[in-house]
């Protein structure tokens, strides 16, 4: 796993809740090999039709928000399953962090196993931080997990809570295992 200390780029705003691992990737893609890469199925249901092509509504397919680092999401994001392929295609994607008001506590451990950020912070800071990217869009914003911050599009900067066990193992690009040994 690579160490993780600095995520900087693209947002974009993933404004729904209780995001369930299906609608992250789609249970037929589940036998995929690893080796294959994920990053196609992210959100596939949602962002495309029935024919293949691309959904103007969704938020990951408008210009603006096309290829973000970071998506910033409600609550709850990651429910329903454990599917680890749901981390994978998040990062294949190229998104290196999820910014929300609470993510399933599966999907949060699964994360931290395979080096991808989980940012947790107040409902009203999430609500502001999106509402910045939608207004500044396109616009970029950092996330650095040895300070423990955020600072959005507008220069405000906002603290999260980080275990120091996972902290010290994402920073080192170590899984439970790795840091077991």
């Amino acid at each position: 796993m690579r160490p993780v200390s600095r995520i900087y780029g693209r947002a974009a705003p993933y404004l729904n809740s209780n995001v369930d691992t299906d609608q992250i990737v789609p249970g037929r893609f589940m036998s995929r090999d690893r080796r294959d890469g994920f990053g196609d199925t992210l959100f596939h249901d949602l962002r495309l039709d029935e024919n293949g092509d691309e959904r103007a509504d969704f938020v990951l397919n408008q210009s603006e928000y096309r290829n973000p680092t970071v998506l910033v999401a409600g609550q709850n994001f990651g429910c329903g399953s454990s599917r680890e392929c749901a981390v994978w295609a998040l990062l294949d994607h190229g998104i290196g962090c999820v910014i929300a008001i609470s993510f399933s506590d599966i999907f949060q451990n699964n994360a931290l196993e395979n080096g991808f950020l989980t940012v947790v912070l107040p409902a009203k800071a999430v609500v502001e931080l999106q509402g910045s990217v939608r207004d500044a869009a396109p616009c970029e914003i950092a996330v650095d997990l040895e300070t423990q911050s955020v600072t959005g599009p507008a220069g405000t900067t906002y603290t999260f809570d980080f275990d120091p066990h996972a902290k010290r193992n994402l920073l080192k690009g170590l899984t439970k295992i790795d840091a077991t040994l």
